[in-house]
């Protein structure tokens, strides 16, 4: 009786070829029981699949392989073996020498051999594969996996956008709310990256955030550690064994996106169509890379580095990492570096080892983003972009340093949650890859979690604080985050409220420089120069919102889009009449008069209601509070109220005592202007309202 034999345990890779050895790791099946795999059956004998297809270029060396391990007998002899069929000679030669199968590729075509083991009673087992011969062709190697490369890409993007439009408001109200608790900045930052599908965006926002003051050193820390482990989630979404599908899900979900008049299930189809691209993607990316695995320039570059190495030097894994580093930051995407890796991994280009090596440096690599977002920015946003750097540095390097340890406790991991083949008995790679780099990401944040204040202190005296003199041009409002309207929504917010609070801070100026004798020259330059500030951050939200609206984009965005525009117009609005005020009274003492003591008396009580109205509706926008449109209509008719009353009186005045032209239009311009502060503020309520 003549059995399966159990192959040696180890990483399967899942995908066999013509340079490959294969050692069969199936369940012993005696050739009485053994099932019937092809569905093909002749008499005496059963056919089955144990020898994986073969491929390989026309003029491959010879391929051997091994069939000792393959089948045996009961007694444990080693049974007859023979090429019973084949049909096409012409294009693969095999034959049998020794316990080896050796396959002779002549010329383009395909040919099905079949392999008979004998045993001395009579007893036979077949084994039937196919040998495909290809011709190197390198235009179509090149664009198969540019092609795939470019549909995996899409359809991470689309899973993005899709997911976005779908959890984009918790994503917005998760980020407004981070705190300084770091589980909860971690939290966010991991959602986030789910979310968007990329750690960049993430990193770049963090930045932006940091530069505009939004965001703390220590909160954003804990966000960026929560977006290394988010991006890990893109590794697992590969390892779905899926891939054949991909095709159909992607066909199906573009018809709910088409047709389908709800939003919400146009975009969870958009979602579904992401997901079936993705897995598309990375079939034709197989392809491609099936193809040319097999070419000898090709063998012998993938040849020149590897993990395994690591057993002498700490060469191999410092070249791996070095190479997913340069790799991501040319490709300016750790989820396509991700995906290449683990397709290679998938067809036994690279082995696992290998695979990690490249998943550590491309840790690094995705870190560059950060670092050209702080480019020009605050020294603040600079630290959050070097701890970026920092982070991912000393990780990898802990993990180089016990890579001996970590990648069989790695294997173990995934042994225990299941991750094995059943057809071979060993781990799964994909998923092996996915693991190693989720514990990389986990480990090094449970290693930072008690740092962050450490890690903010000593980052805050590294990096030296430098005079940041307010220019009017901003640095946090960054294109690349259009990619991701929910984030770029958000960081247009911010702006938002930065404009808010630039108007705040002109009102307390004014009420200084109104109050003095002689107007501090620096002080009204400091107010000059902030509305110059607040007519240039109105004119980049418009540009910024412009372009983002043009894009497909859910509609509670394009709503919040077009509210934030109105906003930014109205706050610029505001700047300019709190300078028109300035103006009237630095006019009025450039001509020798200035108002009386009961003028001014009335102007500062007014300039109280005001500012008091405009801090209301600043904190309902900084808060999300649309309901503050009720308190808003009560406090401003009250302002209605005062500037109508001090208008009687300054008229009833005006009749029984002479007062110069100049001070009678100074005064009634300045009650003008606090009125036109007050309405623009109310169209800000407004619009926080919903109304229009």
């Amino acid at each position: 009786m003549i059995a399966v034999a159990i192959g040696r345990g180890g990483i399967a890779s899942g995908e066999s070829d013509a340079n490959t050895d294969t050692n069969a790791v199936q369940t012993a099946v005696a050739a009485d029981d053994t099932p019937n795999r092809s569905g093909e059956e002749s008499t005496g004998r059963r056919i089955v699949k144990w020898i994986p297809d073969q491929k390989a270029y026309s003029g491959s060396p010879q391929t051997r392989i091994s069939l000792q391990s393959l089948f045996e007998t009961e007694n444990g002899e080693s049974p007859i073996l023979t090429v019973s069929h084949n049909t096409k000679e012409k294009y693969v030669a095999a034959s049998i020498e020794g316990n080896e199968l050796v396959l002779d590729w002549k010329k383009v075509g395909k040919a099905e051999i079949i392999i008979d083991a004998t045993d001395k009673a009579g007893a036979v087992i077949s084994s039937k594969f196919t040998a495909t011969v290809w011709e190197a062709n390198y235009w179509t190697l090149t664009w198969t996996v540019i092609g795939g490369l470019g549909i995996f890409l899409f359809g991470m993007k689309s899973m993005s956008d899709g997911l976005q439009a779908v959890a984009g408001d918790g994503l917005r109200r998760m980020i407004a709310f981070v705190t300084d608790n770091r589980f909860l900045a971690i939290g966010a930052g991991a959602f986030a990256t789910t979310v968007v599908q990329s750690s960049s965006i993430t990193t770049v926002m963090v930045v932006g955030f940091v530069n505009s003051g939004f965001m703390q050193l220590s909160q954003a820390i804990g966000v960026i550690m929560g977006a290394n482990i988010g991006t890990t989630i893109t590794g697992w979404v590969i390892a779905l064994k899926i891939g054949k599908y991909g095709l159909p899900i992607a066909g199906i979900c573009i018809f709910g996106y088409l047709f389908s008049r709800s939003d919400r299930i146009r975009f969870i189809s958009m979602f579904g169509m992401g997901l079936g691209l993705v897995f598309l993607g990375l079939e034709v990316m197989k392809d491609g890379f099936v193809m040319v695995k097999s070419l000898p320039e090709f063998e012998a570059y993938f040849a020149s580095f590897s993990a395994d190495t690591y057993a002498d030097t700490y060469a191999g894994v410092l070249k791996c990492a070095a190479v997913g580093c340069v790799l991501t930051f040319i490709v300016q995407s750790s989820s396509a570096t991700l995906g290449i890796t683990i397709t290679l991994a998938q067809i036994g280009v690279i082995p696992f080892e290998t695979a990690a090596a490249l998943v550590l440096g491309e840790n690094i690599g995705t870190t560059i983003t950060a670092l050209l977002a702080s480019l020009g920015a605050t020294t603040n946003a600079k630290r959050a972009a070097y701890f970026h750097v920092i982070f991912n540095l000393i990780g990898v390097a802990v993990i180089t340093a016990l890579f001996q340890l970590y990648i069989p406790c790695v294997k173990q991991f995934v042994t225990w949650m299941g991750g094995v083949d059943p057809a071979t008995g060993n781990v799964e790679v994909t998923k092996a890859i996915a693991a190693t780099h989720t514990g990389f990401n986990v480990i090094n944040t449970l290693v930072f979690l008690p740092l962050v204040g450490l890690m903010a202190r000593f980052l805050q005296w590294s990096v030296r604080e430098k005079a940041h003199k307010e220019t009017p041009h901003l640095t946090s409002l960054d294109l690349r985050v259009l990619e991701t309207p929910a984030i770029a929504i958000e960081q247009s917010r911010v702006e938002l409220l930065r404009m808010a609070e630039g108007c705040s801070k002109m009102m307390g100026w004014l009420k200084e420089l109104i109050g003095q004798d002689e107007p501090d020259p620096q002080l009204r330059k400091k107010l000059f120069h902030r509305e110059e500030v607040l007519d240039n951050v109105q004119d980049e939200i418009a540009s910024f919102m412009t372009n983002l609206l043009s894009g497909n984009v859910p509609h509670t965005i394009v709503a919040e889009g077009r509210r934030q525009l109105r906003m930014a117009d109205e706050y610029e609005s505001i700047s300019d009449y709190i300078t028109s005020i300035l103006k009237f009274h630095l006019k009025l003492r450039n001509q020798g008069h200035k108002l009386d003591a009961r003028h001014l008396q009335d102007v500062m009580r007014l300039h109280e209601m005001v500012s008091a109205y405009l801090e209301l509706v600043n904190s309902g926008m900084r808060d999300r509070q649309p309901e503050v449109i009720t308190k808003a209509n009560s406090m401003g008719a009250e302002v209605t109220h005062l500037v109508k009353k001090l208008r009687d009186e300054h008229l009833e005045a005006l009749s029984e005592e002479r007062m110069p032209p100049y001070i009678n239009l100074a005064y009634t311009s300045t009650l003008n202007s606090y009125r036109r502060v007050r309405d623009h503020a109310k169209n800000i309520a407004e619009a926080l309202a919903g109304e229009k």
